[in-house]
């Protein structure tokens, strides 16, 4: 009996980055660009909205750097070169604008996603955020209250991406809030925040609102050290009950 053993497989080359496939990080990376394009004047309101569209739709990391070929920051930074194998530093691209963490202080890639798809999602009460928040809320509703999560990082960066949808955002009054983004028919709204203390716990808010509304302001009567005093108070008693014993 004849054995038919099938031709092995063919060697092929490395694959050229334009072919890579792309990842939520490089999206955003790509949003960023056209979001900052569109502050600047230099795309109109349907032409952002078209291309962010694209850039949702996008396969490869070739297909993301069309939308920002004619850019002049897709130029200053070699879109193509920012996506990085793992391991590998990326090249020094252009200076945060202000408002944001510098490059390297906070991950490209989310510690946490909040998603609301015809629904709602929070995160409240006592929890602790990472270094990067992504939150989505599509025909839906995200909350995010930070008035009295346990703060591990300085530098949190929460990026609100809502089409028809509605991402609330709140702080406690005595930290550090900036926010960066853009809206198409639709509402971004950030109430800045200056804390008088230097380690204060900085959030940065970006992202865009399609149809839909991201607002990020301080919750009243919320403070950092009234939460931590409440903590201590709580241990100091808990460690005296044990000591009377």
């Amino acid at each position: 009996m004849d054995l038919h053993k099938s031709p092995a497989p063919t060697a092929r080359g490395p694959v050229p980055a334009t072919e890579l496939r792309c990842s939520d990080a490089d999206r955003d990376r790509i949003a960023d660009i056209l979001r900052d394009a569109l502050a600047e004047g230099r795309l109109t309101a349907e032409e952002h909205a078209e291309r962010v569209e694209g850039v949702l739709n996008a396969k490869t990391v070739g297909e993301l750097d069309l939308f920002v070929r004619d850019l002049p920051a897709a130029h200053a930074r070699r879109t193509t070169a920012a996506y990085a194998p793992p391991g590998r530093p990326a090249p020094p691209g252009r200076p945060a604008p202000p408002g944001r963490p510098a490059p390297g202080t906070v991950p490209a890639e989310p510690d946490a996603n909040v998603v609301a798809v015809f629904s709602s999602a929070m995160r409240k009460g006592r929890w602790r955020p990472g270094r990067r928040l992504h939150a989505y809320a599509i025909f839906g509703s995200v909350e995010i209250d930070l008035s009295e999560a346990i703060f591990e990082y300085q530098q949190v960066v929460i990026k609100a991406i809502s089409v028809f949808g509605d991402v609330t955002i709140r702080v406690p009054e005595n930290i550090t809030l900036r926010g960066t983004g853009g809206a198409v028919l639709g509402n971004f709204e950030v109430s800045p925040l200056d804390s008088g203390e230097q380690n204060a716990p900085v959030v940065h808010v970006d992202g865009l609102a399609v149809l839909g509304n991201v607002e990020a302001r301080p919750k009243r009567g919320k403070l950092v050290a009234d939460i931590l005093d409440r903590v201590s108070d709580k241990v100091d008693k808990a460690l005296r009950r044990h000591l009377d014993r």
